[in-house]
């Protein structure tokens, strides 16, 4: 149980992942909600299979790094692409330069400028290209961290309620039920 609860005080000093961070502003959290939370985990969480969470986190990460693992391909089949436009792009310049050579007394500054339009429109090609690459891999690994906190913590919420749902008895059950309706009647005294 101490390792448990070291382990939760201990949050902060993890390294964050992503856009995850604790929000040490006492004013701007609820403390109760908090405390409530992380003491249901703790007293419910004994009973959860670590082995089971961690098997079941391997596999989700496991199929998300695959998926990441094509989108890479992928780009990297894109990047394919836009070396063999940039090749082909290199032979028209030489194409172009050849050209410019036997034109050069006639009009050897526009074909300069035929020249820089298409470096740099090969260039920003490829520039797009590894912007459209980069943000894919980080838009699948932010999904990814967040599909991984959200079956953690629905996993977590199904374990307690379970835990919880099998520790009422009928007896515990009406004993609850009678302290509520008996503290509903001295509301309704208190309001008349």
């Amino acid at each position: 149980m101490k390792n448990i609860t070291d382990s939760f005080v201990s949050l902060e000093h993890w390294p964050s992942a992503g856009s995850f961070e604790f929000n040490t502003d006492i004013l701007a959290t609820n403390p109760i909600n908090l405390s409530v939370v992380l003491g249901v985990l703790i007293f419910f969480g004994k009973g959860v299979c670590a082995s089971c969470v961690f098997q079941e986190l391997k596999d989700l990460l496991d199929k998300r790094k695959q998926r990441i693992l094509s989108t890479i391909r992928n780009s990297e089949e894109l990047r394919r692409g836009a070396i063999e436009q940039l090749e082909k792009a290199r032979a028209r310049l030489r194409k172009v330069e050849m050209e410019a050579y036997e034109y050069r007394m006639n009009g050897y500054s526009e074909i300069e400028r035929e020249k820089v339009n298409l470096i740099n429109a090969t260039c920003d090609s490829l520039e797009r290209l590894e912007n459209y690459k980069n943000e894919t891999l980080y838009f699948e690994q932010q999904r990814a961290i967040n599909q991984v906190r959200q079956q953690v913590f629905q996993q977590a919420l199904q374990r307690a309620l379970g835990t919880i749902n099998s520790c009422l008895t009928s007896k515990l059950h009406f004993r609850a039920i009678s302290v509520n309706i008996g503290i509903l009647g001295s509301v309704e005294e208190i309001t008349y």
